[in-house]
This record gives structure tokens, C-alpha cells and sequence, in this order.
């Protein structure tokens, strides 16, 4: 149960003074929560600049473009001559340096005579501008006689809106939403606050709330680093109570005598890479012990992580017992199988394949075979985890791509045996902050090289002015008998925007092609785009149009040449997974990246790194350098526990800190009953780790 002093925040937004239907679906928009927003979400929903009005200069030294607040006196009223009513309404006033005409649109004229009454002195606020020379502000944020100067916030912060809502209804809803907050207990320990100098939950959210100091509103500075610490380790304590609960019935020791992984080994057509060999060692010891394996295995693109987890497979079949692969797509899926199949029949080993689409004869046979033990490895999607689903005796379950499921998820196919095994694929690489804060209640096994005979891939740049020439390179790759991706953003054309649709793209390429060219999307269903994949494995088409459903899984060795197609629109991570699309067989490929001029600062700096190395983790750390955690891992697309006030950029450094806060807090307190556990189970509530509560009451 929640502790009932945290009601209030977690209260729907229509529970605070002034916010209707209509302005709530505006905040459910702004905050991401289409499920309903909270108090709790305003309030972390925290501002990324302010307006600063502690500087009065004279007219005369005010600088154009920026924020000033002034006094004048107010010298004549200008409005709109009646034939022309969209005019603006202009106010002539002046202070002894210097004019200034404070512009209106659409404004009434005795609202605008009673603010700015003639020959009065006023306050204003709002952004100066030069117009042909004159000094003009329109619409001014605040218009304040002498006598309410002192009620007009010297500091006011500014927030991130979407459109309808206006800056004020964010700040007047913050402020009922501030006045909400209960007394809550301290969950920090008091000799680390006091060594930061960090204030207590409720005053650093005030803080950043009602800032002194645009100073106080920087990410490093005490009232925000003390929220990132405080949901830092609330994801800490969340991944050591998952692991502890998955430890905590005993593991079942999988010793195998080594037979099956060396007929796999001697039937691979190249030596495993020393990292390759490696992580199957680290993993062969785990599943020896009688204590639960939890082990991610990261690799960059093509550095064999199947290969890997079929010899951890092999490893608890040969012990008689059975194996399940979990992919997030049924391309995945289909793709280890294709990958998994010839090198399994070699060494005996029966494998299945089970998504969405086996149903009826076909899929009762399957799962009676798995039931009785006929089948040793099962390769599937999450139709994997499905109640019907019911294993021998299952050692080992394979997640791969693991930032697509989620805790519950994990577990749920943990469950269909007795302490089973987990190991966790994942090809983005991750740097070390991030693997802390996803992967902090798992062992860590890389793999750093890619295997013999990969081939470096040629990465160029080139203007989207040049397509034609784009199109005739490709064009003549194709009549060589290579075959081509080429990557569009979206499906089709977007309202707003005027990114290359897959469609129009498919179909220009088409009339220059022919039936050499095909096309696969997100919207095609299961079997569409399985068939499309196998016409280009095959051959039979040469050139594939596509929007990122290929960024992972697609194998096919004969493609050489990727067109990426606004390449300034995709993250580092995103560019580099497509990228290693090719470059999988013998021959020399080549990556375009087609962009639109003028790059900005990001997208120059992204490209750059592209053309520089292929080495995901450096990749991987330079796009967490420029864009912060957010999609690094696209936790924004698949649900992954994205920080709302952590930067992993700015607040990295506090991870250790707070991973061993959280083992430390567990090894004395394991079901968080003393006086700081029973804090802390406020933090884990507040930061939305409260499926780690399920799991103390589950025991």
C-alpha cells in the first residue's frame, strides 16, 4: 500500500484549484501521461530557464533582444485607426533617457486604458526590440504599478509548454501543486546531506520551483543534484531488491560436460573472438553455482551475441534440460533461428519457433512438445511468457534487446521454471553510467571485437541536393548484382514536417528500378514483412526501401551499400544499428549518410562521429555526451524507466554512490522495516519503483 501521507501528490491534476477537462488533456500532452497526470508529474515537470528581472536599466541602456524591466511613464494611447482593425494598439511612453512603444494585437481599449493609464508610472516587463530604430516591446509579461512592484517575482521561472498552454496556467498550477506537499519523512542519510550541503526533499523542489538565482536552476547545483540522487538511488534500490528476490530461492547448479558447445564451436566457419570466449566462460561458471544467474551480455552490432547465447544454451541442454530465446519482434525472432538453426542440427540440438502467428494443430503440437521435453530450445516472442506456455524443467531464459520488456516481463519468464537462469542480450552499446542505472542488478559481460572477416564499412556525407547522383550510385551497386537498404524516416508525408516518406520514396525508386525494388514498414503486418525480408535475402529484389524495422535483427550478407536518408534526424545509436545493417559478408560497403543543409551543431557533431569510427562504444559514450540518457537506450519509444529528473550527463558521478547506498541499505535492512527503510519505501513510491514493494510483500 502506498503510505497515505503521499495522497496528495498522487492526486489527478483536476484536484488542484482552476484546472478543468480542457486544461488537463493540455497537461496530460505536456507532462506524457495520457493515462491521467498527477500532482506528483507537475511537480517534476521542472523549469529549463527563468526570466530575470533584477537589472532597472534606463531606456537608453537597454539591450536589444533580451529581457528588461523598466520604468515609464506613460505618454499617449495609439489605437488602431477604425478601417483597419488588425492594426496593433500602440502606447507611447518614455522615461528621461529614452522611448519606448509597448505593441498590442487584438486588445481591448479600456482594458488597455485602465493598465496603462496616461501620464502614470508603470512597470514593464517583456523582451526588448528595435523597430526601423524605435524601441519596442509587444506584449509585455507583466505591466505593475509602483505600489505592486514588491509582489512581482524578481526570479520567475520559465517551463517547457505545449501549444494551448501558456507559461502562467504552468506556473499558477505548480504553484497549487507546491502548497500540496505533505511533511515527508528524511530517506537520506544525514551525514551525506550535510557533507553536500544538499536541502531536504520538499525545499529543493520549492527551490527549483521559486528560484533566488538563475544559478539555482543549474542541473549541478544542490537542490537539483539532491532530486537526482534521490531518484537515482530509488532505481538502485528498486534493481537490488529485483535481484535479491530473484536470488533469494536458490539457484539450481547447470553443469554440462562441454560436448554439444564444441560441436558448436567446430562447426562455426571462424575462431571465437577472445571476448567471445570470455563471456562464455563467465557464463559457464554462473550456471555452475547454486545461486541464480543474472548476467547482461553487451556486444555491438555483428560481434556474435547469438553465437554466444546458443553456447550458453547448449550449456543447460546438455545437463538435460531446456533453453527459451526471447526477441521484442518476430523478425528477431525468425532472424536467431535462421542464425541458430544450421549450427543446432550440427549438434543435435531440436530447437522451435513460437510468436503470435503459430496457432491452432500447429501450436498445441508445439507445446505438448515442449512439455514433454522434445523440444531444447525455444526461440519466440513475448507469446514466450503466455500462461499456456509450460516447460520441462526450463535452466535458461535468453532476453534479447532487454530495454524492450520490463522488469514484470523478465520475471514473468524467469517463472515458467525453477531459479531459472537469466541472461540478457543487448546490441546498443552502453556506457558504464548507463549500464549502472538499467543493468545495475546484473553482471556485465562485452564484447569488444568483431569476428574475422568483417569488413570496415565506407562512411560518406553527402547533401540532399545531390540525391540524383545518390540514386545513380545506387543504381549501379544494383547492376553489379549488390544489394542496397535505403532508410526513410516516417511512412508518409507528415503534416508538419517534410521528411521523405518511405512510400514516395519506394515509388520513385520504383519507376527508376522496376520490380527490383521493394518495400517494408512498421504498418505492414507479421507475414508482409517477413516475406518482403526474404524476396531481398534471396534476391530477387535488390533494393529495399525501408524505416527502421530493419535497425536490428536484419542479416543479410550480399548488402552493401545503406542510404540513409536524413540522417540529421536519427540519434548516434540509432544511425551506427542501421549502419550495421552491412558490412556483414566479403565485399566493401559503404554507409551515405543523406543530409539536409544546414546541419546544426548536433546533427554536424553526430555525422562526424559516424564517419569517424565504428566502435559502438565510443559511439555509445559521444551520444550521451550530446544528448543526455533520454534515447541512448530509446528508453522515449519502449517504455524504459527514462529519469525525470536525473541526467545522466550532469549527475553520472552520483550512480556509485548511490548503487552502494542501495546494497549497503539492504544488507542491513533486507525488507526495509527500520526507521530509514520505511522512508525509503516513500522514495520508491514517489519515483514510480513501487513494483520493487510488490516485491518485499511477495517475499
Amino acid at each position: 500500500m502506498r503510505p497515505s501521507r503521499l495522497d496528495p501528490l498522487f492526486a489527478s491534476l483536476p484536484s488542484l484549484p482552476g484546472i478543468g477537462p480542457k486544461l488537463e488533456r493540455l497537461f496530460r500532452r505536456l507532462l506524457g501521461r495520457e493515462d491521467g497526470a498527477r500532482v506528483i508529474d507537475l511537480l517534476f515537470h521542472l523549469p529549463t530557464g527563468v526570466v530575470d528581472r533584477r537589472a532597472r536599466p534606463k531606456l537608453a541602456e537597454t539591450v536589444p533582444d533580451t529581457v528588461a524591466t523598466v520604468r515609464v511613464t506613460v505618454d499617449r494611447h495609439r489605437p488602431p485607426p477604425p478601417n483597419r482593425p488588425r492594426a496593433p494598439y500602440q502606447i507611447h511612453a518614455s522615461d528621461e533617457t529614452g522611448d519606448l512603444i509597448l505593441t498590442f494585437f487584438n486588445a481591448r481599449r479600456d482594458y488597455l486604458e485602465k493598465l496603462l493609464p496616461v501620464g502614470e508610472t508603470r512597470y514593464v516587463s517583456g523582451i526588448i526590440a528595435l523597430y526601423d530604430g524605435m524601441r519596442q516591446m509587444v506584449h509585455p509579461d507583466r505591466v505593475v504599478s509602483e505600489a505592486d512592484l514588491a509582489s512581482l517575482p524578481l526570479v520567475e521561472p520559465v517551463y517547457p509548454l505545449t501549444e494551448g498552454l501558456g507559461v502562467n496556467q504552468v506556473r499558477k498550477a505548480v504553484q497549487a501543486g507546491l502548497a500540496k506537499v505533505p511533511e515527508l519523512p528524511e530517506w537520506q542519510d544525514a551525514a551525506w546531506l550535510s557533507a553536500h550541503k544538499w536541502p531536504s526533499f520538499t525545499a529543493a523542489l520549492d527551490g527549483l520551483h521559486h528560484p533566488g538565482d538563475p544559478a539555482e536552476l543549474r542541473p549541478e547545483g544542490a537542490a537539483w543534484s539532491r532530486l537526482a540522487y534521490d531518484e537515482l538511488l530509488a532505481g538502485q534500490l528498486a534493481l537490488a531488491l529485483v535481484r535479491a528476490h530473484m536470488r533469494r530461492p536458490a539457484g539450481q547448479a547447470t553443469a554440462g560436460d562441454g560436448r554439444l558447445r564444441q560441436a558448436i564451436v567446430e562447426a562455426l566457419p571462424y575462431s571465437l573472438t577472445a571476448s567471445q570466449a570470455r563471456a562464455d566462460a563467465e557464463i559457464v561458471a554462473d550456471l555452475g553455482r547454486p545461486l541464480r544467474m543474472l548476467r547482461l551480455l553487451q556486444g555491438d552490432v555483428g560481434s556474435g551475441k547469438t553465437v554466444v547465447a546458443l553456447l550458453a544454451a547448449a550449456a543447460v541442454i546438455e545437463a538435460g534440460r531446456q533453453a527459451a530465446l526471447m526477441a521484442p519482434t518476430e523478425i528477431l525472432a525468425r532472424q536467431h533461428l535462421k542464425t541458430i538453426g544450421p549450427l543446432a542440427d550440427t549438434a543435435g540440438l531440436r530447437v522451435a519457433l513460437l510468436t503470435g502467428r503459430e496457432r491452432g494443430r500447429e501450436r498445441a503440437d508445439l507445446l505438448d512438445r515442449l512439455a514433454a521435453g522434445e523440444i531444447d530450445l525455444l526461440i519466440g516472442t513475448h507469446a514466450l511468457f503466455q500462461e499456456e506456455v509450460a516447460f520441462r524443467d526450463l535452466a535458461l531464459a535468453i532476453v534479447d534487446e532487454q530495454h524492450r520488456f520490463g522488469v514484470h516481463q523478465r520475471l514473468a519468464l524467469a517463472q515458467k521454471g525453477a531459479a531459472v537462469d537469466v541472461l540478457v542480450l543487448t546490441a546498443t552499446p552502453i556506457p558504464r553510467t548507463l549500464v549502472l542505472a538499467y543493468f545495475g542488478d546484473m553482471d556485465v559481460s562485452q564484447l569488444r571485437e568483431k569476428p574475422a572477416g568483417r569488413q570496415p564499412v565506407d562512411t560518406r556525407a553527402v547533401p540532399l541536393d545531390r540525391l540524383a547522383e545518390v540514386v545513380e550510385a545506387v543504381g549501379r551497386a544494383v547492376a553489379r548484382g549488390e544489394r542496397a537498404y535505403w532508410v526513410c524516416p516516417l511512412i508518409e508525408e507528415s503534416e508538419t514536417g517534410d521528411l521523405a516518406a518511405a512510400q514516395d520514396r519506394f515509388e520513385a525508386l520504383r519507376a527508376r528500378f522496376g520490380s527490383d525494388v521493394d518495400l517494408v514498414h512498421g504498418r505492414l503486418r507479421g507475414a508482409e514483412k517477413d516475406a518482403a525480408m526474404a524476396r531481398f535475402a534471396a534476391g530477387e529484389t535488390r533494393l529495399l526501401v525501408a524505416t527502421t524495422v530493419i535497425e536490428v535483427g536484419v542479416d543479410v550478407p550480399e548488402a552493401t551499400v545503406m542510404v540513409i536518408e536524413h540522417a540529421e534526424r536519427f540519434g548516434l545509436a540509432q544511425l551506427h544499428q542501421l549502419r550495421g545493417r552491412i558490412g556483414r559478408g566479403r565485399a566493401r560497403s559503404t554507409c551515405l549518410l543523406l543530409y539536409r543543409a544546414p546541419l546544426g551543431e548536433t546533427a554536424k557533431a553526430r555525422i562526424a562521429i559516424m564517419r569517424e569510427t565504428e566502435d559502438g562504444f565510443r559511439i555509445a559514450e559521444e551520444d550521451l555526451r550530446l544528448r543526455g540518457e533520454g534515447d541512448v537506450l530509446g528508453v522515449r519509444q519502449s517504455g524504459m524507466p527514462g529519469f525525470r529528473v536525473a541526467r545522466i550527463e550532469v549527475h553520472g558521478a552520483l550512480l556509485e554512490p548511490a548503487r552502494k547506498d542501495a546494497q549497503l541499505t539492504l544488507a542491513r535492512d533486507p525488507s526495509l522495516t527500520s526507521e530509514r527503510g520505511e522512508a525509503l519505501r516513500h522514495l520508491l513510491y514517489l519515483f514510480e519503483r513501487d513494483e520493487a514493494i510488490r516485491l518485499l510483500r511477495a517475499g
